[in-house]
């Protein structure tokens, strides 16, 4: 089995270093036991470029068979922590930056604390992930972008966006009263790292839905250099309320068109539904689990 379990890690990597790496082996061993592999089974599984490594068609056809045969003897490995006094075990989530350093390691930092058997990795993505390719045991999205086919448990509560500005910037340019008068200011925009697009501004007030194309001098793709330009009084941004709390709270910032920022659904917690969760995963999931 440790050459197959190989060479699906080097299909998915689609790279021999990565998956070396990953697999804490050297890279002139995984190409041998590879070359062992397809010399056994008399067939070509991977194609070799200078760049990349892509699995051919056969190679296609032993991921669809591997894939969940691997997964199944994980979960079967798992469930032997059942028989130990203390859970232990990987739990591997994905989350996108703000999930994971707002929700998700305050929830770590004392679980850990009171597990020391249990190992948890946490991957910040900023695009959307399938955790079942990537064998991610869960994943974290915001309640309205989940899977049908996924279990969902909220680990957060209601979410709020804030349009805000420095008093300087205000003082100077005027108060936008409507999305609409965004038009006419400067906005600090975010670029999107999965699309390579700029993030349409989002409002919504009384049931009427907004989606304004923000534009200025400025753009960024992380939320603190946003802050640090809104508060220098390059202009207005937008972002998530409580990465910027405390200087609305002590006036270094100014909240605009806060009728138009309605509540949404917060963070879930998401997972494949035919998945029986091993004992370190279900610690993980209580003590996410958002509780009003």
């Amino acid at each position: 089995m440790g050459s197959l379990a190989m060479f699906l890690s080097v299909a998915e990597e689609r790279s021999f270093t990565r998956a070396a790496a990953k697999l804490g082996v050297s890279q002139s061993a995984l190409s041998h036991s590879m070359r062992r592999l397809e010399a056994r089974l008399g067939l070509r599984l991977l194609t070799r470029t200078t760049r990349s490594v892509a699995a051919t068609d056969a190679g296609e056809r032993l991921i669809e068979t591997l894939r969940p045969a691997l997964e199944e003897i994980d979960y079967k490995l798992a469930s032997l922590t059942e028989l130990r006094e203390r859970p232990a075990g990987t739990v591997r989530i994905t989350a996108g930056a703000h999930a994971a350093r707002a929700v998700l390691w305050p929830a770590i930092d004392r679980l850990t604390a009171e597990n020391p058997d249990i190992n948890i990795e946490v991957n910040i993505e900023g695009g959307l992930v399938d955790i079942v390719a990537d064998r991610y045991d869960a994943g974290v999205r915001l309640g309205e972008r989940l899977e049908q086919d996924m279990i969902a448990v909220p680990i957060s509560p209601r979410l709020r966006m804030a349009a805000f500005g420095a008093p300087s910037y205000f003082a100077e340019h005027g108060t936008p009263q409507t999305p609409y008068d965004l038009a006419k200011h400067r906005c600090i925009s975010l670029r999107m790292s999965s699309s390579g697009g700029l993030y349409a501004w989002e409002f919504e007030r009384a049931g009427k839905e907004l989606r304004v194309k923000a534009e200025g001098q400025l753009v960024f793709n992380d939320a603190d250099l946003i802050k640090a330009a809104a508060l220098a009084g390059h202009g207005i941004a937008y972002m998530l309320e409580d990465h910027v709390t405390k200087q609305l709270n002590d006036g270094s910032l100014v909240r605009v068109l806060e009728d138009w920022c309605e509540p949404f659904d917060g963070y879930y917690l998401y997972y494949p539904s035919r998945r029986q969760p091993s004992p370190a995963f279900s610690l993980v999931l209580d003590a996410l689990r958002y509780r009003q």
